[in-house]
């Protein structure tokens, strides 16, 4: 009898604009953590995005405020490769690097929002997802996947029935998983700060110390 194969060691990356990081995005990437068991998420922020306007805040701080948010939680971390790269940001190019440097010994998984799978179609190379990494998407109350089309029918096809897949595989499924939904965004922030007004308790002291510090988005 052939001996089982040894589970493989998950890792996330959860990538975004963080402009700024608040709790929405700190306790998201929290729970992914425990209902995946992963070893590690990694928060990958955006230098250029290609399907949205620019951030409103300089690449350098919204790393230093992402990496001030995580500091004291192991399972969480920064990954600024985005950032060093030259050009718009294609999550493929970055899933490609992550893989050969994780190794055969790891699963990798992608994590995007519903909003992002609506539009997937129109990534760079989004079909190419899959050979790279698994693809975690976060359930959110009111969204609805696409119903036809190619990303429809991609969805349907490689969608997985549980975590327990992402030990098993190093990638090529999707997973659908439900998170309690918090109703801040990086926006309201924004505009909290631009309008003089407090947005404490929104995201995590320290960040807020760094955007008065360096009188960002006032």
């Amino acid at each position: 009898m052939n001996p089982a194969p040894a589970a493989l060691t998950p890792v996330g990356v959860f990538g975004g604009t963080f402009d700024p990081v608040h709790y929405g995005h700190l306790r998201s990437a929290l729970e992914l953590v425990e209902h995946l068991g992963l070893q590690q998420l990694r928060l990958m922020p955006c230098a250029v995005p290609p399907h949205r306007e620019l951030p409103a805040c300089a690449a350098a701080h919204r790393a230093a405020m992402l990496e001030l948010a995580v500091a004291g939680e192991p399972s969480l971390a920064c990954d600024s490769r985005e950032l060093r790269r030259e050009g718009v940001s294609y999550t493929i190019d970055s899933l490609v690097e992550l893989r050969e440097e994780l190794g055969e010994g790891h699963s990798l998984s992608l994590v995007m929002g519903c909003d992002a799978v609506q539009a997937l179609a129109t990534w760079h190379r989004w079909q190419e997802l899959l050979d790279w990494s698994h693809v975690v998407v976060i359930a959110r109350p009111g969204w609805q996947f696409p119903l036809t089309g190619p990303v429809a029918d991609w969805l349907h096809r490689y969608r997985l029935a549980d975590a327990s897949e992402l030990r098993r595989r190093p990638n090529g499924g999707i997973l659908v998983e439900e998170l309690r939904p918090l109703a801040i965004s990086s926006t309201e922030i924004r505009r909290l700060l631009a309008e003089g007004r407090s947005p404490r308790y929104l995201l995590p002291q320290a960040v807020l110390d760094y955007i008065e510090a360096h009188n960002l988005y006032h």
